[in-house]
């Protein structure tokens, strides 16, 4: 099974095309007749299909038909009324269409020559996005500013990229005060800290960082207060260790609860450690103004992160950075 046949040409193209917009339109009307949790075994697709690519293309129809046939009984259907694990995941049909456009542009936005309405579009709308959750001046580009977010790929890629660069920051500013000192001889004493109801992405950056990495006690309301964070910090530099990167969450995975900006930023910004938000499910909420109040505190974060792709009609992949 190819995902197209190799000899499509435009007029194809065109035809095709209408047919997979009738598709999915279908998809969607009939979504609440299909099981919404597939009945399957782990491995149950490579029976189903050859064991090396075809040598020759199956024709559009037949491709279509194995959708239904073998690729369809193995799909969780998120966007099913009866779905209701994970989170809420967003899609639309403007999103759906912009899609389409984009794939079929097929820019690659890795600098600003290589497509600058690309670059310029992301650095705009992410403004744009900022502003919709009233976040701090010094996130946005503006005309020229020094912030500016960029679209990423999960809330667990945002939270690696923060980590690393704290890590660099820190170890860079540690052998300016300590020429003496390598690289490896920093490393081996840096530790991140997290709430104890945090994702488990932040922990996996703990590991592919190379750093050590603690769990900060929640209270009664699974919340991370500042005496939790400062005990910890006291200890951990009794012991010799370089604290520099704290991930707050609002919105945790567990029960949505949201960690004290308001009391752990200004720790953090004291003790020179990057403090990262995490609000990959609850962020998309800061658009309401009644909501606003939970986001208090993050002109003292030095990033911070949520995904238009959970609540705001924006097809997965789309994980905004600042």
């Amino acid at each position: 099974m190819l995902p197209t046949p190799v000899s499509m040409d435009i007029t194809e193209f065109r035809k095709r095309g209408k047919e997979m917009v009738d598709y999915i339109a279908d998809y969607f009307e009939q979504l609440e007749e299909r099981q919404v949790y597939p009945d399957v075994e782990p491995g149950y697709l490579r029976p189903l299909i050859p064991d090396s690519a075809p040598q020759e293309p199956e024709s559009f129809e037949d491709v279509l038909k194995d959708v239904e046939r073998i690729i369809m009984p193995g799909v969780t259907h998120w966007h099913s009324p009866y779905f209701f694990a994970y989170f809420p995941t967003a899609s639309s049909f403007p999103a759906l269409l912009a899609d389409v456009l984009s794939g079929g542009i097929g820019c690659i936005g890795f600098s600003w020559a290589s497509s600058p309405a690309c670059t310029e579009l992301e650095t705009v709308m992410l403004d744009w996005l900022g502003k919709m959750i009233n976040l701090p001046e010094e996130f946005l580009a503006g005309k020229d500013g020094e912030g500016g977010g960029v679209i990423q790929g999960s809330a667990s890629e945002a939270t690696l990229i923060t980590l690393l660069a704290a890590r660099t920051k820190t170890i860079r500013r540690v052998q300016s005060e300590n020429p003496e000192l390598t690289a490896a001889d920093i490393m081996s004493k840096l530790v991140a800290y997290a709430s104890d109801q945090a994702h488990s992405s932040v922990e996996r950056a703990g590991l592919i960082g190379g750093v050590k990495i603690k769990n900060i006690p929640s209270d009664d309301k699974f919340t991370v207060c500042g005496s939790a964070l400062k005990k910890v910090l006291h200890e951990d530099r009794a012991a010799g260790l370089i604290p520099f990167f704290f991930c707050a969450t609002l919105g945790t995975t567990p029960c949505c609860s949201f960690d004290r900006l308001l009391e752990l930023g200004p720790i953090c910004n004291k003790e020179n450690i990057w403090m990262h938000i995490d609000a990959a499910y609850a962020g998309s909420a800061f658009i309401c103004p009644e909501f606003r109040h939970l986001l208090n505190g993050v002109e003292f974060a030095d990033s911070f992160n949520f995904n238009p792709h959970k609540w705001l009609l924006v097809n997965f992949d789309c994980s905004a950075m600042w």
